[in-house]
């Protein structure tokens, strides 16, 4: 019997109709039945105030819960002026505190992003990745997911296009191995 897993997702993006969100969603359906999903929402989280590290704020206290409860978590971020959103960057801080209490410790994470630019969410990726490894989060590291966004990668049923199944079928693969691998939970 396989063991299940529980994968929060964290959309780095706000937007109601983000293609980071449709792509994540879509690849939800190429995983293996014992992986189930929680989208873990980050628009409500206040931003980070050391201040409210004696008394946080019931918000934060139930996504943090929403991290521990996590056998892995899946990153999905678009690249706002060469980096990560401030959302998401807002979330890891709020995750990460008050000090001592790393919601990230130990849970293994992969990254991808969709972008309609070129070079998609490169640079994004790599200031999430040290933000991740200073937070004692092991990360995936091959095959690294890049996506440039195109009419049809994600049908009207939800559905990841042939084309661009065939890229992510193996990054799901993978980071199934890896929190196989990785999992403390």
């Amino acid at each position: 019997m396989s063991n299940q897993y529980n994968i929060g997702v964290i959309i780095g993006s706000l937007r109601a109709d983000s293609y980071n969100l449709k792509v994540a969603k879509a690849i939800t359906k190429l995983f293996p039945s014992n992986f189930t999903f929680k989208f873990i929402k980050i628009a409500d989280l206040p931003l980070y105030n050391q201040e409210a590290d004696q008394n946080v704020p019931a918000v934060v206290a139930d996504f943090k819960a929403q991290i521990k409860a996590s056998d892995g978590i899946i990153f999905a971020t678009p690249e706002y002026n060469r980096s990560m959103p401030g959302v998401l960057k807002n979330a890891i801080d709020q995750g990460s505190r008050p000090w001592g209490d790393n919601s990230w410790d130990s849970i293994p994470a992969g990254i991808l992003g969709v972008s309609i630019g070129n070079i998609s969410t490169a640079i994004a990726q790599q200031h999430l990745r040290n933000s991740l490894a200073f937070l004692n989060m092991p990360t995936m590291n091959q095959p690294e997911c890049y996506l440039k966004w195109y009419e049809g990668m994600v049908d009207e049923q939800g559905n990841i296009s042939p084309k661009s199944k065939d890229f992510l079928q193996p990054w799901v693969d993978s980071f199934v191995k890896f929190v196989n691998h990785n999992s403390v939970n």
